[in-house]
């Protein structure tokens, strides 16, 4: 099945908001894969399905009130931005019972390795969250910064900066990976 195109995954869920089933299952289909690559890069790994999960839940809730102001899938995208940011919020609040390498923000180091998703999704990890959320929508969604400014809540100005800063914290912790791999 060819990529749909933005107007068309908005087609199917203004359709869906009026009942159309087929129309909801094909909006899914068309955007689980750029729903669950954003939430892999705001919380852990094991936590993405049950994420995507809750977004789909809130968005059909939600679903009604969609007015098309912006693309359905930057709506999408900024209903599963906030259901990673709850999730983060309640698993601050409970303690912890145990440290967990894989958890964003902790700057743990992943086991060295040659795979490059591997070493992005571990630099990733490392930058300040609203810069990981403002890079990850547009370098690696490719939204553009407008679509990530409404994902994101913020301005445009803002997202640009974001970014920026991103990219130089990105350089910054790659020559600092590479100097402790020549070091050893």
């Amino acid at each position: 099945m060819p990529a749909a195109d933005e107007s068309e995954i908005t087609a199917w869920a203004l359709a869906a908001r009026s009942g159309d089933r087929a129309a909801a299952s094909a909006f899914i289909r068309a955007t689980t894969r750029d729903v669950q690559r954003f939430l892999s890069h705001l919380a852990d790994r094991e936590d993405v399905e049950d994420l995507a999960q809750d977004t789909y839940l809130r968005a059909m809730r939600a679903l009604p009130r969609f007015d098309a102001r912006s693309t359905a899938k930057t709506w999408l995208l900024s209903i599963a931005r906030r259901a990673a940011a709850d999730h983060i919020r309640t698993l601050r609040r409970r303690p912890r019972t145990a440290w967990s390498p894989s958890a964003p923000g902790t700057g743990a180091q992943a086991v060295p390795s040659f795979d490059g998703e591997i070493l992005l999704r571990r630099l990733l990890h490392g930058l300040e969250p609203g810069r990981r959320e403002a890079f990850v929508a547009t370098q690696v969604l490719g939204l553009s910064y407008a679509e990530a400014a409404e994902v994101c809540q913020c301005p445009v100005g803002t997202i640009r900066s974001r970014v920026a800063r991103a990219r130089e914290d990105l350089v910054a912790a790659l020559r600092a990976d590479d100097g402790r791999a020549a070091a050893n």
